[in-house]
């Protein structure tokens, strides 16, 4: 589905701390399409499973590429703490695709045909701004929604500022 530009300048209507999460993988051996073939088809199924379940807090995501051996996907978050309900939930893709890979890790038939990595920030209000000129929503906008960047600023030291974190009532 092509997404029109949203015409000018807008930012994201994020307000409050904003968790991000990269997750990716890469391929290690492409010939071993056994090892890494499950690990790519698990992502996309994960994402349909949290996209009918909007409770348990993602709020949206952007598939990307850094190569043709490493994939990745930015996710946006309500919280950490639904962020690790989500990676324990016995009932979710998550936990089922981390017992299958522990089973294997356990067995010795893991043999680095497949890398797999994360890094989780929990960006505090006041630590981040973002400013996007005759684009459809993307990035953290897609997630929460894009203002006009009059709302919040017409440079980058002006949309810090309105996300302070005394604004929101915290030290």
């Amino acid at each position: 589905m092509l997404t029109k530009p949203t015409r000018g300048h807008t930012t994201a209507a994020a307000d409050g701390d904003v968790v991000v999460l990269l997750i990716g993988m890469r391929i290690n051996h492409f010939w071993a399409v056994h090892h890494w073939l499950p690990v790519l088809v698990a992502m996309p199924r994960m994402l349909r499973e949290l996209a009918r379940d909007k409770e348990r807090g993602l709020l949206g995501h952007v598939l990307l590429t850094a190569s043709p051996r490493t994939y990745y996907v930015v996710q946006y978050w309500e919280s950490k703490e639904k962020l690790y309900t989500y990676a324990k939930a016995p009932d979710a893709l998550h936990h089922k695709a981390w017992a299958v890979s522990n089973r294997k890790l356990r067995a010795g038939r893991t043999r680095g045909h497949v890398g797999l990595w994360h890094e989780t920030y929990v960006v505090p209000a006041g630590s981040y701004e973002s400013i996007y000129f005759d684009m459809p929503p993307f990035g953290l906008a897609a997630a929460t929604g894009a203002v006009p960047v009059e709302q919040r600023g017409r440079t980058a030291a002006q949309r810090f500022a309105h996300r302070t974190p005394a604004e929101h009532g915290s030290a």
